[in-house]
């Protein structure tokens, strides 16, 4: 069974058919059969019936009298849920995939390096910081550079003190991830992220927003550049 943050087998139940559903294995509308579930997974009818609740609060099953738990159809999903994301983005590497990522992060992530120069604390400052700190020190290790990076775009997004942008913290963050372990464990050299990244934080510091907004389109320049060495789009 596969690895799933949540713990025991009522996690790695979670997973195992909500990776079903987003693949497409388990279809629209395809009955779950929890005596089945059961069976093939080793596990009890009490983590079954959890798991099934869970990933209806995610909206991706229902049940109804007399025809049992099934599939929603997609438009019922929680698509910003964060398992849902990781599930649909984990192993895309499609070239549509990564266009679509680029739109999404070239809409918000330009609006909120401008409000986080504008609204930044000095807690704020001292996470991005941080950071950069971490970017350099992951030289060629591909899961220490992933961390780092996430880390900055998500502080980023925490300084601009906008509830409803730091929402978008999930569909970012489940995306950039698939992109930098591709970028980064390709075994290609791509340019060093730290200098793109630093010229956002030192707009952001000095609170000048137009300045950090073009820093953060050049960065997002510079990542379609990187992917492009890894990978054809």
């Amino acid at each position: 069974m596969v690895a799933y943050p949540g713990r025991g087998a009522h996690g790695q139940t979670v997973e195992h058919l909500g990776r079903q559903i987003l693949t497409g294995a388990l279809r629209e509308g395809a009955t779950i059969d929890p005596v089945a579930v059961e069976a093939e997974l080793d596990v009890s009818r009490t983590v079954v019936r959890e798991a099934l609740r869970v990933l209806g609060a995610k909206g991706l099953v229902g049940a109804r009298q007399k025809r049992g738990t099934f599939v929603l159809p997609r438009a019922d999903w929680n698509l910003l849920d964060g398992d849902i994301l990781r599930w649909q983005f984990d192993g895309r590497a499609d070239p549509d995939f990564f266009k679509h990522l680029h739109e999404v992060r070239s809409i918000v992530e330009p609006a909120g390096a401008r409000l986080a120069a504008s609204r930044r604390t000095d807690d704020d400052l001292v996470a991005l910081e941080v950071a950069l700190e971490a970017m350099a020190e992951a030289g060629t290790d591909p899961m220490a550079a992933v961390k780092a990076d996430l880390s900055f775009h998500r502080a980023l997004l925490t300084a601009t003190h906008n509830e409803l942008m730091l929402r978008m913290e999930a569909v970012i963050e489940a995306g950039l991830t698939v992109r930098d372990r591709l970028v980064h464990g390709g075994g290609k050299a791509v340019a060093d992220p730290v200098p793109s990244h630093r010229t956002v934080f030192e707009a952001v510091r000095r609170g000048r927003a137009a300045t950090a907004e073009r820093a953060m389109r050049a960065l997002l320049h510079q990542a379609v550049d990187d992917l492009s060495q890894v990978k054809a789009w």
